[in-house]
């Protein structure tokens, strides 16, 4: 056998394998170990208490141990997709592979469970012995029909959910995508016929979940390499293909595609022609998911039926059916409510809601992973993008109301909207530590302007006001530009309708805008003809005049462009004697908690009394998360060490806020380790003015703040919400151009909010 890769693509998926550690799973400990008191609890003699509880209540295990949230994927390697009966050993990326997408799209914890062993009740014997590690079980590339015994017997005997992926995953997208598909095509389940062909375990249990779906027994017609399946043939039979025998003369799949309505295959490449496709009904469905070629190529279908809606297993088509849009939710929800196992209402509630989900507006984050592709519900956006992260909440919580209401759930769930706000919040990072913004802000109704209308983001952060919030979003922008983007990127919002539009080529209050942008700058070198040119050309400018006319409560600018040429104009149009810009505060969410950090963008170099305004705004915005603040000043100096030119400004600062009488915890000036170490602090200053870590970062140039701020970002997977523009009461935020949509979501939040509430 040769070992060297064949071309690029063979070694970066072996690189991808090998670097920088073996495999793609590791453990990691979810308490710490360091120390003597560390170790009593984690081993003896602590370990007993939780032993003892368990054996008193078996119940207890998914309280003391990981039990409640893992899962196995057992293989035996006989039946691996693509690859065939490869054994168990090389079946192992595979099953790594899955353990792995289990974490990253439900944060299900997963150990990849390779057996050689080939005796299907063997097997199961095995499986079942593992009841006592695992939450649930997840059968994975075993071959039919041993597979269909193997799952029998461990669901017989297991009290845990036992869930055969090739079978009822593939089973579950496939019902989705042609619950979407008939939808688009205008047929009802009763009247269709089908033609499949291929009658393996996941052929089956399509079948067998279409029947589920409406499908009527007898207008199904199951084709495998010898043809039709029918009464009284022998060969090659299985009690599974015997239950769709057809008492029928017809032989070979050419003789039965005649008028069908829909064709699934899951056989092999180039099965079906295209004089096949040519005999079917109207608009057909063809689902060709053979892999890594399907039975047969969208091109050669369109030829012939122009009209066909189509999908296949692949990546580089539309409409690929691939498991992971149901098994990491089918199981978040089974878990969470203890299901005793995975029956057909879950399975149907997980068709159910990855179905409705491609019929709802697409979520921005699927947009931004799936780059140049058209995300609007139709012929070729039948079923959602595995990376919509609408998918946990959405699925997982339509399986766990199935599992509870069909008495299957050990733990029901009584509050549905509340278990999807906390699924929300497990994969939004920010919506945890926004909620008390959001809820804030639902106190009143405020009209935000946006002064960057045309941009794809801006205008899903309105689509998503109008959904989560009682504000009202304003977009600057061109209409033709606007009323095109909400269509390409499959958004219902349309200007006029449901959300104000300022068209800055022609507005009707155009001569009174840029009358007002005059009368503001008149004195300060701007004449009627520069204002008339600013106000067709500046949307910032724009949203600014809006906010200072009262048109607006707050404006929000700086998707593109630099932070300071936008302040430019904020200062200019909104900045009076009561409110002037003190500081940009950014938010970045860590795996650990939040950090706060200022002043990333307003002052090069603030001064003494600039950095003690940004001290006391930091503390107001804070208290906006429900977090009380700690917050530390940094410098190269660390409590006068030093006698630098930094060190001396946070100084001054320190005496200015100890001539206030200020309710939140400071100190200073001292360096970044100090500040989040409290044991290194005390070493250097034991009687700081505050345990534990600081939660605020105020450093002595924007330089610092800002490496900080995207070194957190870029290699700490840090999640930022602002920056924050402090100081303006409000009524200006400048975001920057790496910012999402859920970002401007965030931020229209933190606009949203009424003065009083924070002040």
């Amino acid at each position: 056998m040769n070992d060297t890769p064949e071309s690029p693509a063979e070694t970066a998926a072996l690189l991808y394998h090998a670097n920088p550690k073996p495999g793609k799973l590791e453990i990691r400990a979810t308490k710490p170990l360091a120390n003597g008191r560390d170790l009593s609890l984690a081993y003896s003699p602590g370990v007993a208490e939780a032993c003892t509880a368990i054996a008193e209540n078996n119940a207890l295990a998914s309280r003391y141990t990981a039990r409640g949230n893992l899962v196995a994927v057992v293989s035996n390697g006989t039946a691996v997709l693509g690859l065939g009966n490869i054994g168990a050993l090389a079946s192992k990326p595979v099953m790594e592979g899955k353990a792995v997408l289990f974490k990253k799209f439900a944060n299900i914890d997963c150990f990849d469970i390779e057996v050689d062993e080939k005796d299907p009740e063997k097997l199961a014997d095995i499986v079942c012995a593992l009841a006592p590690t695992f939450g649930a079980i997840n059968l994975e590339d075993i071959k039919a029909p041993d597979c269909f015994i193997v799952e029998k017997l461990c669901r017989e005997r297991m009290n845990i959910p036992v869930f055969h992926d090739d079978q009822h995953g593939t089973a579950i997208v496939v019902g989705a995508a042609a619950t979407n598909a008939l939808h688009l095509a205008g047929k009802d389940w009763a009247d269709i016929k089908v033609v499949s062909t291929g009658g393996g375990a996941a052929g089956i249990a399509c079948l067998n979940m279409l029947l589920k779906l409406g499908v009527k027994r007898e207008n199904v017609w199951l084709c495998d390499i010898h043809g039709l399946v029918h009464e009284g043939r022998t060969e090659d039979m299985t009690p599974q293909k015997a239950a769709y025998a057809q008492a029928s003369d017809a032989r070979t799949l050419d003789e039965v595609i005649e008028g069908a309505d829909l064709f699934l295959g899951l056989s092999g490449p180039g099965v079906l022609k295209p004089e096949h496709v040519a005999k079917m009904a109207d608009r057909p469905v063809i689902f060709a998911l053979a892999n890594p070629t399907p039975e047969i190529l969208p091109d050669l279908v369109r030829e012939v039926a122009p009209d066909a809606i189509i999908a296949t297993g692949r990546s580089d088509y539309p409409n690929q059916v691939n498991n992971v849009l149901c098994f990491p939710f089918i199981f978040r929800g089974a878990l969470d409510c203890g299901a005793a196992e995975i029956n057909d209402a879950m399975q149907l509630g997980c068709i159910e809601g990855i179905a409705a989900l491609a019929r709802a507006t697409t979520s921005a984050e699927a947009a931004a992973a799936y780059k140049g592709e058209q995300l609007t519900f139709g012929p070729e956006y039948l079923i959602p993008k595995p990376f919509d992260p609408r998918l946990m909440g959405v699925v997982a919580t339509s399986v766990a109301k199935a599992a509870c209401e069909s008495g299957v759930a050990a733990r029901p769930i009584e509050d549905f909207d509340a278990y999807k706000a906390s699924l929300d919040r497990s994969v939004f990072k920010s919506a945890l530590l926004m909620r008390p913004v959001f809820e804030a802000a639902a106190s009143a109704e405020r009209k935000i302007v946006f002064s960057e209308g045309e941009d794809e983001r801006v205008l899903r952060a309105a689509d998503a006001m109008l959904e989560q919030t009682t504000d009202l979003p304003i977009l600057i922008g061109r209409p033709e530009v606007v009323e095109a983007r909400c269509e390409r990127a499959g958004l219902k919002i349309r200007p006029g309708r449901d959300f104000e539009l300022v068209n800055p080529e022609n507005d009707p209050r155009y001569r009174e805008y840029w009358e007002t942008y005059h009368q503001i700058m008149a004195r300060r070198g701007v004449t009627p003809d520069l204002a008339r040119a600013v106000m067709r050309t500046n949307t910032t400018a724009i949203a600014g005049v809006m906010v200072h006319r009262g048109e607006a409560d707050s404006m929000i600018c700086g998707t593109f462009g630099q932070f300071l040429w936008h302040l430019n104009y904020v200062r200019q149009i909104l900045a009076d004697k009561s409110l002037h810009p003190v500081a940009a505060l950014s938010l970045m969410i860590l795996e650990d908690g939040p950090l706060f950090i200022a002043d990333t963008q307003v002052h090069q170099f603030p001064k003494p009394h600039e950095i003690c305004e940004t001290v006391i705004g930091a503390a107001r915005h804070v208290r906006r998360f429900g977090l009380e603040p700690k917050i530390a000043l940094c410098s190269h100096s660390q409590f006068g060490n030093l006698d630098s030119e930094g060190g001396r400004r946070m100084r001054e600062a320190l005496e200015m806020l100890d001539e206030r009488d200020l309710d939140f915890c400071y100190e200073g000036e001292m360096h970044v380790d100090s500040a989040l170490d409290p044991e290194l602090r005390a070493r250097h200053l034991p009687a700081a003015r505050f345990d534990g870590a600081a939660n605020v970062l105020i450093f002595s140039s924007a330089d610092a703040a800002s490496a900080v701020r995207n070194i957190l970002k870029m290699r700490a997977g840090g999640l930022e919400v602002g920056p924050i523009l402090m100081g303006m009461g409000n009524r200006a935020h400048i975001v920057t151009p790496s910012i999402t949509a859920r970002g401007l979501l965030n931020m229209s939040a933190l606009a949203g909010t009424p003065v009083q509430h924070y002040s």
